[in-house]
C-alpha cells in the first residue's frame, strides 16, 4: 500500500497533479485548496497518499494530501455514512477553512457553525457529528480557531466557566448561553447569564 509519494511535479491544476516518481507518472487527486500551496511545476513535491479501489473491478485511484493531518481527517470523513472518496475530498475542501473550528464544532454538536461557516447541509452536519465526535476527540489539529469562543464577551466566558464548574458539560453550557438573546449576552452580569442559562438547561 502506498503511504506517500515524492517526486517531480510535472503538472498541477486545481484538484489534480501529475507526479513523476523515478520515471513513473502518477495521476493524483488532491483537494482544490492544496493548489496554491503546491510547489510550481518542475520542482520536487511530496504527497501523503490514500489508495481507493473502485467498486466492481475498477482501477485504483490515488488521493494526495500536503500533510499527514489532512490525510487523517480525510480518512475520518470517509467513515461518515454515504460518503465516498470523492465526496470526502469535497468535504475536506470545505473544512480546510479552519480545521480547529471544524473539530470544535463537531465536539460541541454545533450544527450552526457546520452549516453557516463550512456550508454543509443540516442533514450532513448531523451525520458528521454522530460519526466523528468520538474520533475527533483524540485527534490534535494544528492552527488556531478563527471563530473562537474566546471572542465572546467576558461575561459569557465567565458564565461558561461557572456552568462547567457546576458540573455541566462545556458543549451543553455553551449551547445554553448561545440560546440567550444577543442583548442579554452582551450587557448582563455573569450571575444573570448563569441564572438564565440554568433555565435553558433545566
Amino acid at each position: 500500500m502506498i503511504g506517500s509519494l515524492s517526486g517531480l511535479l510535472l503538472h498541477k491544476e486545481p484538484g489534480q497533479v501529475l507526479l513523476d516518481v523515478q520515471g513513473v507518472g502518477y495521476d493524483i487527486h488532491t483537494p482544490v485548496s492544496a493548489y496554491e500551496s503546491l510547489p510550481s511545476e518542475g520542482n520536487e513535491a511530496q504527497l501523503f497518499v490514500v489508495e481507493s479501489m473502485a467498486m466492481y473491478g475498477g482501477g485504483i485511484t490515488l488521493y494526495g494530501f500536503l500533510t499527514r493531518e489532512e490525510k487523517e481527517i480525510y480518512l475520518l470523513l470517509r467513515e461518515v455514512p454515504g460518503t465516498g472518496s470523492k465526496k470526502a475530498l469535497d468535504y475536506l475542501d470545505k473544512i480546510a477553512k479552519s480545521f480547529p473550528d471544524f473539530r470544535r464544532a463537531i465536539l460541541d454538536n454545533d450544527q450552526r457553525i457546520l452549516t453557516s461557516h463550512f456550508g454543509f447541509t443540516k442533514k450532513t452536519a448531523e451525520k458528521m457529528i454522530v460519526a466523528l465526535k468520538e474520533r475527533l476527540a483524540g485527534l490534535r489539529v494544528s492552527g488556531k480557531e478563527k471563530w473562537s469562543p474566546a471572542l465572546a464577551p467576558a461575561g459569557v466566558t465567565d458564565a461558561l466557566s461557572a456552568l462547567v464548574h457546576l458540573g455541566y458539560r462545556e458543549n451543553e453550557a455553551r449551547a445554553a448561553l448561545e440560546r440567550l438573546s444577543p442583548a442579554l449576552r452582551s450587557d448582563s452580569p455573569t450571575a444573570d447569564l448563569v441564572r438564565e442559562a440554568l433555565k435553558q438547561l433545566s
